[in-house]
């Protein structure tokens, strides 16, 4: 499955990413998700919540992947 976010700033992190698409309820359980491994972005495994994602940049959880579209790009 595959969906895109639109964010209306340059970036995003990773944790917002995750409630802003609806796979994580709050900041603690995306914290979890990405702690645990279940997190990839631009296909690689990323353990920080913190990570800056930009327009292009895209994450992968629960078998969905999401690109992120910035309104300033």
């Amino acid at each position: 499955m595959k969906k895109n976010i639109t964010i209306k700033d340059e970036f995003i992190k990773l944790g917002q990413a995750l409630k802003l698409c609806g796979e994580a309820d709050t900041g603690v359980d995306a914290k979890f998700m990405i702690e645990d491994g279940k997190v990839k972005v631009n296909g690689e495994t990323e353990l920080r919540r913190g990570r800056k994602l930009y327009n292009g940049d895209t994450f992968t959880v629960n078998n969905t992947e999401i690109e992120v579209i910035s309104k300033q790009a």
